[in-house]
């Protein structure tokens, strides 16, 4: 996915999102999964999962604003938050027209997903989706304010001298997202320099990070969670090994939406053998597993009735 070909939707503001839609072949016959990407994300990091959905479903990627082929506009001093972010989404998914669509949330992701949600119901600047979402996976996410300092991503502020010096700095950030045992692994060792070397390759200004990480301090959810209509279907999958967001977050979720479950354990198609993995969840297991838990989920009645 290196290299790809791209759109770029220009917003009211100024700003751009690029985006690309992965799976085109599947438009109008299987529902399309939006994939929506965490703090310092690209798009192209879901590169292993998307390329194995895409097979089956349309899949839409895109870059936040100011990350990777996105922009920020002329000025770049526009105050980033999680509304701002999920006002993005929604003006890429009006532009899209589709009229039926599942998401997937990691991370802040997720929190995006949820105010996406919630953008009906806003105190002063509501507004209707013109879209029905039918299933949400909020993986890895939370739904209130991080106080925990043990947790976070680890995001170093310096400048650094030289490319090894942005290779270290990177180092930090991307083992927080693993834990000491896949780290350990050997067998883990190529796709570690993969993803590191991803980390340093550039579209991910620190400013830009920084301002991210300002927003997910600013959560204010309390009460929206009971406006979510129960015919959209939700699953947590977060793992008991995350050092970034912890397992108790996802916990909190399920007590928000009493509806929602979190993904089983097992060995049939849709569940995992166990929650013994880190933030980055797709990273565990073979891409096949975690194929199936997002197939399984949004083959229960809704996702493929599509009416796009």
């Amino acid at each position: 996915m290196h290299d790809t070909i791209y759109s770029l939707l220009d917003l009211a503001d100024g700003a751009k999102i690029a985006y690309e839609i992965l799976g085109t072949q599947h438009l109008g016959s299987r529902q399309p999964l939006v994939l929506i990407g965490g703090m310092s994300s690209r798009r192209n990091d879901w590169e292993r999962l998307a390329n194995s959905l895409s097979r089956v479903r349309p899949i839409l990627l895109y870059d936040h604003r100011g990350m990777g082929d996105s922009k920020l506009t002329l000025e770049k001093h526009e105050k980033i938050t999680i509304e701002s972010l999920a006002r993005d989404l929604l003006a890429l998914l009006t532009h899209l027209q589709w009229k039926d669509l599942s998401l997937c949330g990691f991370s802040m992701g997720g929190v995006i997903s949820q105010q996406l949600l919630f953008l009906p119901h806003h105190p002063t600047r509501s507004v209707n989706l013109p879209f029905r979402v039918t299933h949400v996976l909020l993986a890895g996410t939370l739904c209130s304010t991080l106080k925990d300092p043990r947790y976070g991503l680890r995001i170093n502020k310096n400048v650094p001298d030289s490319l090894d010096d942005k290779r270290e700095m990177a180092r930090g950030t991307l083992e927080s997202t693993f834990d000491p045992a896949w780290l350990a692994n050997p067998e883990n060792f190529e796709r570690f320099q993969w993803w590191l070397e991803r980390m340093i390759s550039g579209g991910r200004p620190t400013s830009v990070i920084v301002k991210q990480a300002r927003a997910l301090k600013t959560l204010n959810f309390e009460g929206y969670h009971d406006k979510l209509s129960r015919n959209i279907q939700f699953l947590i999958i977060h793992g008991e090994l995350d050092e970034v967001v912890p397992f108790y977050c996802g916990q909190e979720i399920l007590r928000r939406i009493p509806w929602a479950r979190l993904v089983e354990i097992g060995n049939h198609p849709g569940q995992v053998e166990n929650y013994g993995f880190g933030h980055h969840w797709f990273e565990y297991f073979d891409i096949r597993v975690w194929h199936d838990v997002v197939e399984t989920f949004l083959a229960n009645p809704g996702a493929n009735s599509a009416r796009l």
